[in-house]
């Protein structure tokens, strides 16, 4: 028997401290490095988008692929890969942690709709308070010690 699967994820995680250190004038390679990243672990990205603070991505997972070992290869390998290009000067790493955030395939294309729109939707609601909306929408159970 063949393993099928319909998990569509979105993945949201925030630059060290949160600082406003993805400039937009780079952010479409590091988008697009991120796109490889996800390809080679043979995961299917639909969407990956962000402003200068944190970054979003709608994808599907491989069988195969944990979610917390595409995280991490995502987070370690843009990180040393950002600080080799020097697209990002003021980039430090990226905050430990992460949200995941499972969809309904009924729901992909608004997903994928709001992931491109982060940067209208960030003019009016901060980092955290988007997160904060999601943990509660979602029903996740959370320390607000551990928010920034």
């Amino acid at each position: 028997m063949s393993t099928y699967t319909q998990i569509l994820y979105q993945i949201v995680f925030c630059t060290k401290y949160t600082k406003p250190t993805l400039q937009k004038t780079n952010r479409v390679r590091l988008f697009a490095y991120i796109y490889g990243i996800i390809i080679n672990k043979k995961c299917f990205p639909y969407q990956i988008n962000g402003v200068a603070d944190h970054i979003h991505i709608a994808t599907h997972l491989h069988p195969g692929t944990s979610l917390a070992s595409l995280v991490r290869d995502i987070k370690v390998s843009s990180s040393i890969w950002i600080k080799k290009e020097g697209i990002f000067p003021n980039f430090s790493g990226w905050q430990g942690g992460y949200g995941a955030f499972t969809y309904s395939i009924s729901a992909k294309q608004n997903l994928i709709n709001y992931i491109r729109n982060q940067e209208i939707h960030h003019r009016e609601t901060s980092f955290r308070e988007e997160y904060v909306k999601l943990l509660r929408e979602y029903d996740v159970d959370y320390d607000e010690r551990y928010l920034l």
